[in-house]
């Protein structure tokens, strides 16, 4: 059984295949041709432009414009010289002609195509058939030039539209104006064949450059995206596991504390449900705000959270895995918020792993200090020791170290010491507690 349809006959694939082709000639050559399109300046940040002066800079960054118009002007002087026995003006004219498709391409490109073919068929009735006809070597410079410059200035479709058109006219006009030689046409097919092909090339490699590059650029900004993402997760799955033991602490004392009075009045009684009943619905709020961080095969930690009196532990580690470091402590050691002991244990942890991958053999000192208006840790390390090669690394160490400090309003520099190693350096700001005021009886 065939399937019959009513309305238009479907066009046969050659019909569409030709529809195509015409159509992106259309969209090529003929729409808008003659639009405006001005040569932006060059670009100055290359290897050689940017060591420049920003005057010189400047200058240089108008060298195609200049390059178009001497070229411009040299077609003038060739085709004066190539009409010998003439008018002087004639010259003039002619040469003004050939070259002004050329400078067309500074404003109007795929317009100076047109102008060029238009200004071969004009000159060539005024200079005798030879073995370019209809091309002069005026007029041959020139349109090899004006292609080559549209060919940069478009994409490589445009290119092989031109190249096809430039063989279709040599070879009718000289049938046309009754020539008798056949094979005029095949020196600019040649040398327009080699210089849009280089062209086409050059642009292709230039386009998958840059394509690469944004590629990459973003590439790194997701990578970057992913990391801060997954340090904020961490960051989040920690600060619950810290509200949520102090605030089921809060709840059960809350709980317990009318059974450690004897006779507790009633009001007390009452204070004790309401701050257990604010507990336990803080509790689960944060629970669920915060629960959508937590992945379905996250396990919350059974030892509790490591903080700064852990920190010998830790250097131990870092000794046996054959780092020297050394800890030093100043000011008052006294009990911080816990998420301040966390971040600043995870900050220290973090350094040193960075002092094992990228410092090979070098040393270590961490300085914790106590101070009045918070907490100031440092880490620094010398530079690798030996022909040993540090790991290479992506950073994402110390965009967790910075997500930590600004989550806690602290300050943090990074960078190379003055011997060629490496310093983190974190202050994080503690309210000091208020102190108990006193009834006055």
């Amino acid at each position: 059984m065939t399937e019959t349809t009513t309305g238009a006959t479907p066009r046969p694939p050659e019909l569409r295949m030709a529809t195509g082709i015409v159509q992106s000639l259309r969209d090529d050559l003929i729409t808008d041709a003659f639009a405006y399109r001005p040569l932006p300046p060059m670009r100055t940040d290359g290897p050689l432009t940017r060591r420049l002066s920003a005057r010189t800079a400047g200058r240089v960054a108008y060298l195609p414009h200049m390059a178009i118009c001497a070229m411009a002007f040299f077609v003038v002087l060739l085709s004066s010289a190539d009409n010998v026995g003439g008018v002087p003006v004639q010259y003039l004219v002619m040469g003004l002609i050939a070259a002004t498709p050329l400078l067309m391409t500074l404003v109007r490109p795929v317009g100076a195509f047109w102008a060029a073919l238009a200004a071969t068929a004009v000159l060539s009735m005024f200079h005798s058939q030879g073995f370019t006809w209809p091309w002069s070597p005026g007029t041959f410079v020139a349109y090899l030039a004006t292609m080559t410059v549209v060919a940069a200035r478009t994409r490589p479709r445009v290119a092989g539209w031109m190249w096809a058109i430039t063989v279709v006219f040599g070879a009718v006009l000289p049938i046309l104006a009754g020539s008798s030689g056949a094979g005029e046409v095949a020196p600019m097919a040649f040398a327009s064949a080699v210089a849009l092909l280089i062209v086409t090339v050059r642009n292709t490699r230039r386009d998958a450059r840059q394509e690469v590059t944004a590629q990459q650029e973003v590439t790194a900004v997701e990578r970057d995206r992913r990391t801060l993402l997954e340090e904020r997760t961490t960051i989040a799955r920690e600060l619950h596991d810290v509200v949520a033991h102090h605030m089921s602490v809060v709840a059960i004392q809350a709980e317990a504390a009318p059974y450690r009075v004897k006779n507790p009045p009633p009001e007390l009684e009452a204070a004790f449900v309401t701050i257990r009943e604010n507990a336990v619905a803080a509790l689960t709020e944060l629970r669920r705000v915060l629960g959508v961080v937590r992945s379905a095969d996250y396990e919350a930690p059974d030892a509790p959270q490591p903080t700064l009196a852990s920190l010998e532990g830790l250097l131990a580690n870092v000794r046996e895995a054959g780092l020297q470091v050394e800890k030093t402590v100043t000011g008052a050691v006294r009990e911080l918020p816990q998420g301040v002991e966390l971040s600043a244990y995870r900050i220290i942890q973090e350094a040193l792993s960075n002092s094992l991958r990228h410092a090979p053999g070098a040393a270590a000192g961490v300085e914790v200090s106590y101070v009045l208006g918070g907490l100031g840790v440092r880490v620094v390390n010398g530079p690798p020791v030996g022909d040993v090669r540090p790991s290479p690394g992506a950073g994402h160490g110390i965009t967790g170290m910075r997500e930590r400090v600004a989550m806690l309003e602290g300050e943090m520099t990074a960078g190379e010491s003055a011997d060629g190693g490496y310093e983190v350096a974190v202050f994080i700001p503690v309210r000091s507690r208020p102190e108990p005021v006193e009834e006055s009886k």
